[in-house]
This record gives C-alpha cells, sequence and structure tokens, in this order.
C-alpha cells in the first residue's frame, strides 16, 4: 500500500475518532503518530519533531506566564474591570472579540490568544459566565483577526513569500479587506446568532489538577507578585509584537517571561509544572505528524489536483474561488492552517499561471479559506489551547464553527471579486 492511502486511512481513522471522541484527543492524536512510524510514513524524528515545534515551546511558556497570572489574582482582578463595563455575555462575547481580534492584526493570532486566556479565564470566575462559552469566541477571533495584517498569521507570509518570487506581494494591511469585514461581521454573528451554538461546560468539572481550577482568596498574595506578574505580561506582549524590530522569536520571548517568574518565585516551580497542559502538548504534536505525513507523502496535494482536475481547463471564476476557498477551509481544520497554506500555495500559484488569472486573487483565496479554522481543536494552535481548559468535546468545535464557516466563505464570495478579481 502506498505511504498516501495509508496517510489518507490515518486521516480518516483520525477525523472518526475525534468525532466519536472515546479514546481522548490527544491518544488518539499520537496513536496517528505511532502509526506513522510503524508503517514507515514518517521516521521517529519526523513523527516526534513537533515536541521542539517553536508553537509547542511558545503553548508551554505561555501557559506558565499565563499561570503565573491567574496564580497571583491579576486575571481575577482584570475580570472584575472589565464586568463591570460588560453586563451581559452577549456584551462581554463582543468585547472579547473586538479586543482579540484587532490585536491579532499586530501580534500573531497564536500569541494573542496565549495572553488572553488566564485574563478569560479569570473573568468568568468574576462574571459567573461558564468559561467554555468564551473561549471559543475569543480563539475564533483571533483566527478572524490574523487575516487583517501581513503579520497576523503565519499563513500571510507564506503566501506574501511566494508573490515576492514572481515580482509581486500584497500591502501590509491589504489582507484588511477581506479580513476586516469577516472580523465585524463575524463578531455581530457571534452576538445575535452564534453564541446560541456555543458549549456551556461547568468549570468545576474540568480537570482538577490544573493550576486554572483553583479556587483561592488571593488577598494573602504580596503586592509585588501581582505586579511582577503583570509587568512580565506586558513585556513579553510588547517583546511579540515587535519581534522582527527586536530579532527575538515569540517563543524565546515567552520563555523569557516564564523563567523570570519561576526565577523570582512569582510561581512555584511545582505550579509552573502545573500549568503546562500536556491534553494540549500532545494533541498538538500527534497533529503536526498527521499534517507531515499529508505533505510529505503528497497526499494533500493529491487531494488538491484531483478537485481541480475535475473543474476542467477553463472553470467558472466563481466557480474556482469557491473551490479553492471550500478545500482551503476543509483542509485547514485537520492539518492546521500554517500546513494547509504552505501545501496549497504552490498548488494556487500553478492554478492562476495555468488558466492566466491574477496570481494575487488566487492566493489571496487561499490565505482567506485557510483561516477559517473553526470546526476543530487542531485546526489552529489557539484551538488546541483552549480545549483542556474549556473542557471541550471536538463536536462542540463543529456545531460552533461550521457555521461560521460558511459565514466566511460567504462573505469572501461577496468580496473577492471586487478587491481581488480573477481576471482584472
Amino acid at each position: 500500500m502506498s505511504p498516501e492511502i495509508i496517510t489518507l486511512l490515518f486521516l480518516v481513522f483520525a477525523i472518526v475518532m475525534f468525532a466519536w471522541e472515546k479514546i481522548p484527543l490527544p491518544i488518539t492524536a499520537m496513536l496517528v503518530a505511532v502509526g506513522l512510524i510503524l508503517t514507515g510514513v514518517l521516521n521517529p524524528e519526523e513523527a516526534f519533531e513537533g515536541f521542539v515545534n517553536t508553537n509547542v515551546l511558545l503553548f508551554i511558556a505561555m501557559f506558565i506566564v499565563g499561570g503565573a497570572f491567574f496564580e497571583t489574582g491579576m486575571a481575577q482582578n482584570f475580570g472584575s474591570v472589565i464586568t463591570k463595563f460588560a453586563k451581559s455575555e452577549r456584551m462581554l462575547i463582543a468585547i472579547i472579540m473586538i479586543i482579540t481580534g484587532l490585536m491579532s492584526g499586530l501580534l500573531s493570532n497564536t500569541g494573542t490568544a496565549a495572553v488572553f486566556i488566564p485574563v478569560i479565564i479569570g473573568i468568568a470566575a468574576k462574571s459567573g459566565f461558564a468559561r467554555s462559552r468564551l473561549l471559543l469566541p475569543l480563539v475564533f477571533a483571533a483566527a478572524m483577526g490574523g487575516n487583517l495584517s501581513l503579520i497576523g498569521a503565519p499563513g500571510n507570509m507564506i503566501a506574501q513569500s511566494a508573490l515576492q518570487d514572481i515580482g509581486l506581494s500584497f500591502g501590509f494591511f491589504e489582507y484588511a479587506k477581506v479580513g476586516l469585514p469577516i472580523l465585524i461581521i463575524g463578531i455581530l454573528y457571534f452576538c445575535f446568532f452564534g453564541y446560541r451554538l456555543l458549549p456551556t461546560r461547568k468549570d468545576e468539572a474540568l480537570d482538577e489538577d490544573s493550576i486554572f481550577n483553583q479556587q483561592v482568596d488571593y488577598s494573602n498574595v504580596p503586592k509585588w507578585k501581582q505586579y511582577l506578574s503583570l509587568i512580565v505580561l506586558v513585556l513579553t506582549v510588547l517583546a511579540m509584537i515587535f519581534e522582527e524590530m527586536i530579532g527575538v522569536p515569540l517563543h524565546v520571548s515567552a520563555w523569557a517571561g516564564a523563567l523570570i517568574l519561576v526565577a523570582t518565585r512569582v510561581i512555584s516551580e511545582k505550579d509552573a509544572m502545573r500549568s503546562i497542559d500536556m491534553n494540549t502538548i500532545l494533541l498538538f504534536v500527534g497533529s503536526l505528524a498527521m499534517a507531515k505525513a499529508i505533505d510529505t507523502t503528497g497526499a494533500g496535494a493529491l487531494i488538491a489536483h484531483s478537485l481541480v482536475d475535475f473543474l476542467g481547463d477553463a472553470p467558472s471564476p466563481y466557480l474556482l474561488l469557491f473551490v479553492i476557498l471550500a478545500l482551503s477551509a476543509v483542509m485547514t481544520n485537520f492539518m492546521s492552517n500554517t500546513a494547509t497554506t504552505a501545501l496549497l500555495v504552490p498548488i494556487s500559484l500553478s492554478i492562476a499561471t495555468s488558466i492566466g488569472a491574477d496570481p494575487r486573487a488566487v492566493l489571496m483565496a487561499t490565505v482567506i479559506g485557510g483561516s477559517l479554522a473553526f470546526a476543530t481543536p487542531i485546526g489552529m494552535p489557539a484551538n488546541t489551547m483552549v480545549y483542556s481548559v474549556g473542557g471541550f468535546k471536538f463536536m462542540d468545535y463543529v456545531k460552533a464553527g461550521v457555521p461560521m464557516i460558511v459565514v466566511g466563505i460567504i462573505v469572501s464570495m461577496i468580496l473577492l471579486p471586487i478587491f481581488f478579481p480573477f481576471y482584472p
């Protein structure tokens, strides 16, 4: 049996097991990783290289930074301030999505979500609203906000690099022509309709060992610890925003902050270790192995080329636009948005060349479709980060995320032909 077929079988197995959820998602993900080794599709180094992936290192460090922010009571203090302005759950969802979406355009969408997760947990604790109903809007807004600028998401820069190779480029805020309307309509959708699809999980039913589930009296925490946890968080965020200027990668800045907090005893070594969510780490590492196999075996290219061949030599621009958006949106939810964009960008460029379409238009559709990673916990790193702390099930993402994907595709089908026509 060819590696492509084996990989596609493992992909089907993962989708079925994720939806069925009889086995915990992290275990299913790691079973796939081990299975890909045993069948010779990947070697052990390739299957487990996710443990040193920069996003995984960012997760671990930000879990510690967030744990300190929560453990000192500062997250709860911030929650008190925000809940004074947001008197209802829907107003709170709107505020969270607006702040997160705008920040994701300047910071990375993953970095923004990592910073805000402990704040949202603090808000939930103070407001009495279930954190599960606030965390999904957070990560969805982070994904949508990533399309406001060139630096909002890794896929944006992948497309930019491909364009520069042929003498073209996108402007810094050019993604926002489509990304900003999707963000605005997405926020309105969740405030008036989508909130009904958000899951309600009782916070006390979540992982008892997690540092984020402790009920603690924070009045005895020294003020210097509270202020230092805030200062380190702010400095970490600033370092992430000015990543290019200072030349320090996101995960290194995060680790600098985490180590300072442990070294100064703002958070104990034991609590720092407890703040790291291994469910998130294992789920992400396993999904990276799946993405690696889809890419290296050619299984992803096989899917993409089969669909394009099905359309024929002279497809309708609107039909081709829909297929690119739909293909990107489906693949991104099982392969990660970055991996999907990296795979589809060269395929999209070859499509543009073969039919004489504007490469900028085809790549913009690819990137926008690849950002619609709302329907699974492995679609983008932020989705994975909230999976455990929110107490989510796989179908929670499907129920809340699929309608949002439909909304994103509809908005894109209207705006892309206006701002980025295939045949200008």
